[in-house]
């Protein structure tokens, strides 16, 4: 069974910086998508970023040229990288895969974690 476990959220001021991380645990998996998503207070969870199994990535449009995502795969570990932060981008972020173990095909979200973006 594979599993995500984010962290490195927490509090900070506007213009400051956050990595966030993204642990994939699991045996004999494959991930060929992993997404980072937000939710902010009263609204609707959205796609921040995209990172493809060729290392391809995307990103909409209210993070463009402030977030990065990127992987290390000998750890397993997808990262965002969020600079320049605004208010706007207080919410709880969660990673999200798609991949195989094998022939099954699965689905897993993490358990999210949070950003306050605030002075």
């Amino acid at each position: 069974q594979v599993q995500l476990v984010e962290s490195g959220g927490g509090l900070v001021q506007p213009g400051g910086s956050l990595r966030l991380s993204c642990a994939a645990t699991g045996s004999r998996f494959s991930i060929d998508v992993l997404d980072w998503y937000r939710q902010g207070p009263g609204k609707e969870r959205e796609l921040v970023a995209r990172i493809r199994s060729g290392g391809s990535t995307s990103y909409a449009d209210f993070v463009k040229g402030r977030f990065t995502i990127s992987r290390d795969k000998a750890k397993n570990t997808v990262y965002l990288q969020m600079n320049s932060l605004k208010p706007e981008d207080t919410a709880d972020y969660y990673c999200h895969a798609l991949g195989s173990t094998g022939l099954v095909k699965f689905g897993v979200w993490g358990q999210g974690t949070q950003v306050t973006v605030s002075s």
